[in-house]
């Protein structure tokens, strides 16, 4: 009944996360992908909740109470606590705008909460009242039925009597099929909690086999990338073994290269020793022609070294010679000075004789 009566008001899409219930701190991923996450209306029950169905699987149900508060925690993040569930609830969006129409649209469904809450609270006051009033006034009447005597008496005086006992009768016929139907209602609305908890239940058990599920897959895929790690480290170690082996190769080309270059080198120098290995003969000949004509030089070389000998004894003795001439010269000269000075003062004397003639 509360289903056919229940609609959506406001619909976007978020990616839905749940407290861990062993820390309290991380939060837990209750969808794969953005999933669509709708506030749904309950005419019959004037209700408010937050639904959100991820394939088969329902990963919120919350109904939304006054006491409840939409928290941003982020751009694009907001959270809820929920006691009935005893979980906290947190929306990822794609953009701030989405965060802050789900936040104002919180709001207002959680005042229109309060609002049907004190509704609800005033007709039970007043349905209440009216019961407490109605108990009152029946057994009143009563007493004045039984007072008023015999069944003739009833007959002739108490017309009036029994028009009002039979309002008071309808009033509480009507007071009883309104309690009647507000217990059917509560009826109602216990089993649909009722429901709604197994519901939740199954769900719960349905998100702890799946957590446990994915813990499984979680390991295993832990286990698997350690096993691609080490995988890929062999492999790096083996391409670096490989560059290694190719700058050897590189290396090893190179100097191939260089050692055929040195080849080619070689056999141009071998070529030319092989042209010249031709001529040495004619070398040979020419060495030994060469040899004699060194032999002559040597021997012309001996003479000339004797008589530069004798020339050098000949220049000696010519320098001694010389010297002893200069000396001789030398004083020659000196004696001649001497003559030149006496016929000086000899010409000075005949010069004064002719003077005193």
């Amino acid at each position: 009944m509360g289903r056919k009566t229940e609609q959506p008001i406001f619909t976007t899409r978020a990616h839905v996360f749940q407290i861990d219930p062993s820390t309290k701190k991380n939060w837990v991923p209750a969808s794969k992908q953005a999933v669509t996450v709708s506030y749904f209306y309950d005419s019959t029950r004037n209700s408010y909740r937050i639904i959100s169905v991820d394939g088969a699987k329902v990963i919120i149900n919350s109904t939304i109470t006054p006491n409840m508060t939409f928290t941003k925690t982020s751009q694009k993040f907001g959270q809820w606590a929920d006691s009935r569930a005893n979980t906290v609830f947190g929306l990822g969006f794609s953009s701030e705008q989405q965060l802050t129409k789900f936040a104002e649209k919180f709001q207002e469904v959680k005042e229109a909460a309060k609002l049907a809450r004190d509704r609800s609270q005033e007709k039970i006051e007043t349905s209440s009242n009216h019961s407490q009033e109605s108990g009152r006034e029946t057994p009143s009447s009563t007493r004045a039925s039984s007072v008023n005597g015999t069944d003739d008496e009833k007959a002739s005086h108490g017309g009036p009597t029994d028009a009002h006992l039979k309002s008071e009768n309808d009033k509480l016929k009507i007071a009883l099929a309104q309690s009647s139907s507000n217990v059917k209602k509560w009826e109602t609305e216990l089993q649909t909690l009722r429901e709604s908890n197994a519901r939740l239940t199954s769900a719960l058990q349905e998100s702890a086999a799946s957590i446990e599920h994915w813990k499984k897959q979680f390991l295993a895929c832990k286990e698997e990338n350690e096993e691609l790690r080490n995988k890929i480290e062999e492999l790096e170690e083996q391409c670096n073994e490989i560059n290694k082996e190719k700058e050897r190769n590189a290396q090893l080309s190179r100097r191939l290269q260089e050692l055929e270059t040195e080849l080619q080198d070689k056999e141009l120098e071998l070529e030319e020793l092989r042209k010249q290995g031709e001529i040495i003969p004619q070398l040979m000949s020419e060495c030994e022609s060469v040899s004699q004509k060194l032999q002559a030089a040597e021997k012309k070389n001996k003479d000339l070294e004797e008589k530069v000998v004798t020339l050098r004894t000949e220049v000696e003795e010519n320098k001694h010679r010389q010297t002893n001439l200069k000396t001789e010269l030398k004083n020659f000269l000196d004696v001649l000075d001497g003559k030149i000075d006496e016929l000086h003062d000899f010409r000075q004397g005949l010069s004064k004789l002719g003077v005193d003639n």
